[in-house]
C-alpha cells in the first residue's frame, strides 16, 4: 500500500458501488478555511431546562416519567407518521408523489444528561441494547413497515437538537435509499460469489492496517473506501441479519465495541466527538436468504482537530467523494487513542 499512499487514486464502495477520491499528497495542505467553536460536554446530571431528562415537560407538552434506564417515546414533532391521507400522484414520468406512512421515535439511553455512550458503563449499554431490539421487534410487526432506521445524531456539528444521550428510531414504509443500494449489492454478491460480502470483507481486513478494534463479536475499522476523514464501520463477525438475532453474549460485545469506538473518537482531539451512527439491517418481512449482513456506520465530520470539519461541497457535491486522510492513516490515529475516556483518567 504504501504507493497508494503517496498519490491520488480512486478506492470503490462494494456496498454501494460507488468510487471515492483519496488525494493522500493534499493531507498537508493549510487550512484557512472555517474554524467551528469548540464544543463543550454537559457537566450537570440533571438539566431543568431538558426536554428529554427525567420528569422535565417535553415541548411537545407531555411529561417524561422519572425513569431510571432507557426511556422510549413517540417525537412529539415526527417526520413520519402512521396516516397521511394522501393518495399516489403521478401526472407524467417526471412529476411523482406517492404518501409515506411511519413512526418515529425517541430513545433516551440514561437519565443524565452529561453521559454519553462513551462515557456510560458497559451494562448501561447492554441496556440500550436491549431496548434498541425491543424497539425495532415493535416497529417491524406493524403491517406497514418495511423499514426500522436506528440512528443517533451526536453533537450541535451533526444537527442534534439536544445534548441529552438519546437516538431516533425512523420505521417506514418503503425501504430507504441508501438500503436499497446496499440489498442490491449484497443480493448480487451472493449470486456471484456464494458467500456473504460483509462476512469476506472481515476476513480480508482480519489484523490488518484497518481495523481499529475488535473482540469475539465484533471488528471495528476504518473502512478501504471510507469517505469521511474518521468513519468507523462496526461489523459482527457472526453473520446476522437484522438486530432481533443479536444473542446474550453478542449484546455485551456490541456494548464493548461501541463504547470502545466511541471513547477512542472522544479521545482523538479530547473533545466531544460529533458524529451520526446507524445500523444497517435486513429490510422487515423479506424473505429469507443468506445476503445480508447487519452492521453498523459511524460518520463522524472532523477532520483536523475539535474545530475544523470537513465539507462535503464542489466536486464531492457535483462528481464523486474526496479525502485526503487515507484509511490506514485514519485507522493508526484511532488505534493508538488512548481507550480511557479522557474525562474519566
Amino acid at each position: 500500500m504504501r504507493d497508494w499512499e503517496a498519490y491520488p487514486h480512486r478506492r470503490l464502495n462494494p456496498l454501494t458501488g460507488e468510487w471515492v477520491l483519496v488525494s493522500p499528497h493534499r493531507a498537508a495542505r493549510p487550512w484557512q478555511g472555517q474554524v467551528e467553536k469548540a464544543p463543550a460536554a454537559p457537566e450537570n446530571p440533571y438539566d431543568p431546562d431538558c426536554y428529554l431528562c427525567p420528569g422535565n415537560l417535553r415541548a411537545g407538552g407531555h411529561r417524561n416519567p422519572p425513569y431510571s434506564g432507557t426511556f422510549a417515546f413517540t417525537n412529539d414533532f415526527a417526520a413520519l407518521l402512521p396516516e397521511t391521507g394522501l393518495k399516489a400522484s403521478a401526472e407524467n414520468r417526471l412529476l411523482v408523489a406517492e404518501p409515506e406512512r411511519g413512526v418515529c421515535r425517541v430513545l433516551c439511553f440514561s437519565p443524565r444528561h452529561d453521559l454519553t455512550l462513551s462515557r456510560m458503563p458497559l451494562e448501561a449499554i447492554v441496556g440500550v441494547v436491549d431496548a434498541w431490539q425491543a424497539e425495532d421487534r415493535e416497529l417491524t410487526a406493524l403491517p406497514f413497515v418495511r423499514y426500522v432506521q436506528i440512528f443517533e445524531n451526536r453533537g450541535e456539528m451533526m444537527g442534534a437538537s439536544n445534548p441529552h444521550p438519546h437516538c431516533q428510531i425512523w420505521a417506514s414504509e418503503s425501504i430507504p435509499n441508501e438500503i436499497r443500494k446496499e440489498d442490491a449489492a449484497q443480493r448480487q454478491y451472493r449470486r456471484e460469489r456464494k458467500s456473504c460480502l460483509l462476512c469476506d470483507y472481515v476476513v480480508a481486513e482480519k489484523s490488518g492496517p484497518r481495523v481499529v478494534y475488535e473482540n469475539a463479536g465484533f471488528a471495528v475499522l476504518v473502512p478501504f473506501w471510507a469517505v469521511w476523514p474518521f468513519e468507523t464501520l462496526l461489523v459482527p463477525k457472526d453473520h446476522l441479519a437484522r438486530i432481533d438475532q443479536l444473542s446474550g453474549n453478542a449484546r455485551e460485545q456490541l456494548a464493548d465495541a461501541l463504547k470502545q469506538i466511541t471513547t477512542r473518537y472522544d479521545n482523538l482531539f479530547e473533545s466531544p466527538f460529533p458524529y451520526t451512527m446507524g445500523f444497517h439491517q435486513q429490510p422487515a418481512g423479506a424473505d429469507p436468504e443468506e445476503a445480508w449482513h447487519l452492521h453498523v456506520h459511524l460518520y463522524p465530520p472532523l477532520l483536523r482537530s475539535a474545530t475544523v470539519r470537513k465539507f462535503m461541497v464542489g466536486y464531492e457535491l457535483l462528481a464523486m467523494p474526496q479525502r485526503d486522510l487515507t484509511a490506514e492513516a485514519a485507522a493508526e490515529r484511532l488505534r493508538s487513542a488512548p481507550d480511557i475516556h479522557y474525562r474519566d483518567r
